[in-house]
């Protein structure tokens, strides 16, 4: 293996082309049927299930003989609250001129425990678009919308000249719900985009019974002040635009093309119940450390990061009730192991030290990230880099790689650079209303001022491999169908290790760590925490 592991090293040096790797899938698959296999109970954040997994990950980096990076030993605690619906006790309506239109719930519209919802409320509608307001395009959905006490109705969704990461920043809940409060909003209504939706409106039925959770404590609190929040079918939707003078389907045909809305009071008002059952969760990061050599840069720190945490156990679906999350995102946690066994056993140790990061609770809201990047347990500003895995999705041979944050910093050039050769085409992403750039953990390192990417199997438009991942989305993506059941590209996974691998070393052993570009949006960033990135 050291010999196979120095081979490796001369190919990376000499950019040779993609046929020499030191990975062949096989053992990473073998990592994934384990995190993914039913006796994991699908990883629910701070359940017995995602302990197991949680342990089994420790059990291995002690026989790689990878040091401990958290608070307690490979830990760190992270202490959450669970938020779920009492379905039974909450309701909500349409109240058009005196006339109550009772809604069901799971059919037509699904309550979000990610608020605090209020126990009752009444409340005009008002349609605002996407509801986004960015300043660097002189663009508001809000300005001249009256939404004092009223709830936002707004479709997923950004306009088409609002460049993709800046989109997705300001479709955040956080960010998002900062400017409708601050327009007077005491709640939203989320109309999701038939362009975009990622699965069914029948899954997302049916996984309404997930339960909610929060980091506790102010600096964590995104949606202070919203009293309502819920998803609306948009089987359903031509219903709250009746008596408007407008159309879901007119919204709906503009929404697929990121193109201008019209902004409008409803008229209709929406009358809720809710109560919600609340406790304590507890759950943990787990992180590990390979120390570099380099006198000057071993303080520097090259993040590798993956969620572990799944949905857990849920309604059944075909007979099935178990969440496995092979690919998402048992691959991740089972990609980074493998990373951890190839960069310990180098034959030199790595200039900058590596981190490896696996945060729970992604699922409830990029929790687990969130903690550490507020809570690091090692100096904020000694993190260089964040290459975070989720969901890569080797379906497909790995002719195509679509990278997020690709052009926001120098990682990106790297990455250009380590991937020369390999016969291997590097994509931005070409699908910005899917918001993958603000939808995984390397956000919250982002926010901080580190230099971050994420990447992905990808595809061409208009190509079979597109149909592929299609379906993949519409069977598998938080179905009981994301197992190890189905079928995976095992060279596309081994030239994706290659990749993640080649790029933490070159980023490792840079003379100067990544920086963002000076026309990057996120650099103001680094500059607020005074990051030298």
């Amino acid at each position: 293996m050291r010999h196979r592991t120095l081979l490796a090293l001369i190919v990376f040096a000499a950019g040779t082309a993609h046929s020499a790797t030191q990975f062949d899938g096989n053992r990473w698959w073998d990592t994934v049927k384990v995190l993914a296999d039913d006796r994991m109970e699908g990883r629910e954040t701070g359940s017995r299930g995602e302990r197991q997994s949680q342990d089994y990950i420790v059990a291995q980096l002690k026989k790689l003989g990878v040091e401990p990076a958290g608070s307690n030993g490979f830990f760190q605690a992270v202490t959450l609250r669970s938020r779920e619906l009492v379905e039974r006790a909450s309701s909500a309506a349409l109240v058009r001129n005196g006339n109550v239109e009772p809604l069901k719930v799971g059919e037509q519209f699904v309550l979000s425990a990610r608020v605090a919802l209020a126990p009752t409320l009444e409340a005009p509608l008002a349609f605002v678009g996407y509801a986004l307001e960015i300043p660097e395009r002189n663009y508001s959905d809000l300005a001249g919308v009256d939404l004092k006490g009223k709830i936002a109705v707004y479709i997923q969704g950004s306009p088409a000249d609002a460049p993709t990461a800046l989109a997705a920043h300001y479709q955040s809940l956080a960010v998002r719900w900062k400017s409708l409060k601050a327009a007077g909003a005491v709640g939203f209504l989320v109309l999701p985009n038939p362009a975009s939706m990622d699965i069914p409106w029948s899954r997302i039925a049916v996984n309404r019974s997930q339960p909610s959770m929060y980091l506790v404590g102010e600096e964590f609190d995104d949606t202070a002040g919203a009293g309502f929040a819920a998803i609306f079918n948009p089987a359903y939707a031509e219903q709250l635009f009746q008596g408007s003078g407008h159309s879901f389907a007119e919204i709906a045909a503009l929404g697929k093309h990121r193109a201008p809305m019209p902004h409008f009071v409803l008229p209709v008002s929406l009358r809720a119940q809710t109560r919600i059952a609340s406790r304590d969760v507890e759950s943990r990061n787990i992180v590990a450390r390979i120390a570099g050599r380099d006198p000057k840069l071993r303080d520097q720190y090259v993040v590798l990061s993956a969620h572990l945490d799944h949905l857990g156990i849920g309604a059944p679906i075909n007979g099935d009730r178990i969440n496995n999350g092979a690919m998402d995102n048992a691959s991740g946690s089972a990609l980074m192991l493998e990373m951890a066994r190839a960069l310990q056993r180098l034959p030199e140790k790595l200039g900058r030290s590596v981190l490896f990061v696996w945060v729970t609770a992604e699922e409830k809201g990029l929790l687990g990230s969130r903690y550490f990047a507020a809570r690091p347990t090692v100096p904020i500003a000694s993190i260089v880099a964040d290459i975070n895995t989720d969901e890569f999705l080797p379906i497909v041979p790995l002719k195509v790689l679509t990278v997020y944050g690709l052009s926001e910093s120098d990682l990106g050039d790297s990455l250009l650079k380590v991937t020369a050769g390999m016969g291997i085409k590097v994509q931005a992403d070409p699908e910005p209303l899917r918001n993958i750039f603000i939808r995984s953990d390397q956000y919250n390192f982002i926010l901080k001022g580190v230099p971050s990417l994420m990447m992905a199997v990808g595809f061409e438009p208009g190509t079979p491999e597109e149909a592929l991942f299609k379906d993949w989305l519409t069977e598998r993506y938080h179905a009981p169908s994301d197992d190890t059941n189905q079928p995976v590209d095992l060279p596309a996974a081994a030239q994706f290790e290659e990749i993640v691998f080649r790029l933490t070393v070159a980023v490792a052993n840079a003379p100067q760590p990544p920086a963002w570009k000076p026309d990057s949006f996120f650099r103001r960033y680094a500059v607020a925490a005074g990051a030298g990135h």
